[in-house]
């Protein structure tokens, strides 16, 4: 059969046929998973809750960081109350206002000290913050120490990634300082009688246990960041047995 040019068959005319062929399976393989990654990165980029360093992040590192946030929310709500509580603790800064002072408190990284807390920190500050011969505001020193107590048992870091161990020995004790911290504000009066700080009702006011349900929330959550650590690591914790009074524990880094 004689067709015309315009229909004749590719392989009937005088050139040779062309060949495409598919790249190999492995190529084929990469390439895909290029395309989806890329896709995929496209769509998280627009999200505001994405960053690339989550990439450096392993699951218990997002935990520890949710616990982290957790306490530093609950300190604030602290110290807002302690403040309001106790007024005349706020005066005593030089017309520092509760704004600046939490500002000045909740630094990330703590690497400030404050001259007018003798540049203690961590338990020193507590411990400062309750001595009768101390003048400056004892709310200020007690949330800095609490808070950089807090801070450095988790290795004074603002975020954690895959390389970051916390020590869950340090966990542990930072809760049992919590609770040593609550005792040590029940049991420090003035010699008029009153407490330093005033948390909980006194008598003859409607009860009030909400500082109560803080530091409760405090201690679990250094608590169970201490269990979570050291079924990672296989390490066992130390536990102690509190007696009234006694001292702190020491608190890593």
């Amino acid at each position: 059969m004689i067709y015309p040019p315009e229909m004749m068959p590719i392989n009937f005319r005088g050139t040779q046929q062309k060949q495409h062929r598919l790249p190999p399976p492995p190529l084929i393989k990469l390439l895909f998973f290029t395309l989806v990654c890329i896709f995929l990165l496209s769509g998280c980029v627009r999200s505001s809750d994405f960053h690339i360093k989550n990439f450096a992040k392993t699951d218990i590192d997002v935990i520890s960081e949710i616990h982290m946030n957790q306490a530093i929310s609950l300190l604030k709500t602290l110290t807002q109350k302690l403040y309001k509580r106790n007024p005349f603790e706020l005066q005593k800064g030089n017309g520092q206002t509760m704004d600046s002072r939490l500002n000045q408190i909740f630094q990330c990284p703590a690497l400030e000290k404050h001259p007018e807390l003798n540049f203690k920190d961590s338990t020193d500050a507590i411990l400062l913050g309750l001595e009768p011969e101390f003048k400056g505001d004892r709310i200020f020193a007690l949330m800095v120490g609490l808070y950089t107590m807090i801070h450095k048992s988790y290795n004074s870091k603002c975020e954690l990634f895959m390389l970051d161990y916390l020590n869950e020995q340090t966990l542990y004790n930072s809760a049992r300082n919590i609770e040593i911290f609550v005792w040590r504000l029940k049991n420090r009066y003035k010699d008029n009688g009153q407490l330093f700080v005033l948390t909980n009702s006194l008598d003859g006011e409607v009860e009030n246990l909400s500082y109560e349900r803080i530091f409760g929330k405090l201690v679990s959550l250094q608590d169970t960041m201490a269990l979570i650590v050291a079924t990672r690591t296989g390490r066992v914790i130390k536990e102690v047995v509190q007696i009234a009074g006694m001292a702190f524990f020491p608190i890593g880094i």
